[in-house]
């Protein structure tokens, strides 16, 4: 090689050098983000949700496509899919995981322990072991708590005061997708005596036992469900709000698109405003931030929606007081 082609060759190398570099960069600063979510796709509340996780990324620097990259999957509250789902996630190695939900934790804390996670609408996360305390949770995942278990004596409080006669109560869920739910039971119970009223756990294993199941309990004057947070119910909410009016049922719901569409009363805390501080967690975390060291936060803010269609179609007059009391009233 003549010395005027070694400098021509050592000179166009040069140059190529700042565009890999730049290249280099622009791959490194893409951060790559899986989240898993427990309804189906076609969820229009937990699909804005997704958007306002993704709205308050973006406000807070990154961009989808340019340094953000998320993969979005939607268990739809089958455990397969969970489990599938969560070892596809962790396959990927994103530099983090948002998780929603109990079931969705659990499953990608079988399959990881290395990538951070950061998890919305779990229950009690120290009472089903997912973090020693909430001050300092350690480990790879942090997070925003949804109910307590105290939340399921308010439940029974207000569909007693819808329906005053009420002298039955079940409370509906599945276990294999909403572990955290049993932890509802024991304070209903402990409520029962003071309301007057039986409290029975009705299991729900498959889509197909919910209406042999609601039918039977139905039977029994003077009854009314409680349906805690569940992938399986949030999956089929509209068959559920069809067969509890079918079987003329006053019942509460722990999750806000059972009022929004036609359910009597709904307690709950405001799940949208997870999702954006999540996002917020997410923004420490890619900065630098160990998740073990990020508090969980509880929820500060709880609404009320009753809704007068659902009332007036099972024959209820709700109390002025109730009335008075609910954040939103559905004409």
């Amino acid at each position: 090689m003549t010395r005027r082609e070694f400098i021509s060759l050592l000179g166009g190398a040069a140059a190529m050098w700042p565009l890999a570099t730049r290249a280099q960069q622009q791959r490194e600063a893409t951060r790559r983000i899986g989240v898993l979510m427990n309804v189906p796709e076609s969820n229009l509340s937990y699909r804005s949700h997704v958007a306002a996780f993704a709205q308050t990324l973006q406000r807070l620097g990154w961009r989808e496509g340019q340094n953000l990259h998320l993969d979005v999957r939607w268990s739809a509250g089958d455990p397969e899919r969970i489990r599938a789902y969560a070892a596809e996630l962790a396959g990927m190695t994103p530099d983090l995981i948002l998780a929603s939900s109990s079931a969705n934790l659990t499953a990608l804390l079988r399959t990881t322990r290395t990538i951070p996670i950061v998890f919305v609408q779990v229950s009690d996360p120290v009472a089903q072991g997912f973090v020693s305390n909430l001050a300092h949770p350690g480990g790879n995942i942090t997070g925003f708590s949804a109910f307590e278990p105290t939340m399921a004596g308010k439940w029974l409080d207000l569909l007693k005061q819808a329906a005053p006669g009420l002298a039955r109560v079940a409370v509906i869920f599945n276990p294999d997708t909403s572990p955290q739910s049993k932890l509802f039971v024991p304070v209903v119970k402990a409520s029962a005596s003071s309301f007057a009223v039986e409290v029975i756990v009705i299991p729900i294993h498959a889509i197909a036992d919910f209406e042999p199941t609601i039918a039977s309990f139905s039977r029994h004057p003077n009854s009314g469900p409680i349906f805690p947070s569940d992938q399986s119910t949030s999956s089929h909410t509209d068959l559920i709000l069809e067969l509890v009016a079918r079987y003329r049922l006053p019942a509460v719901y722990a999750q806000e698109a059972f009022a929004r569409n036609g359910g009597l009363i709904y307690y709950g805390f405001d799940e949208g405003s997870q999702f954006r501080q999540a996002a917020i967690y997410v923004d420490r975390i890619l900065k630098g931030v160990n998740p073990g060291d990020l508090p969980v936060q509880q929820p500060t803010r709880f609404s009320l929606i009753v809704n007068l269609s659902a009332a007036r179609a099972l024959g209820i007059e709700l109390p002025i007081g109730l009335l008075l009391r609910a954040d939103e009233v559905i004409e």
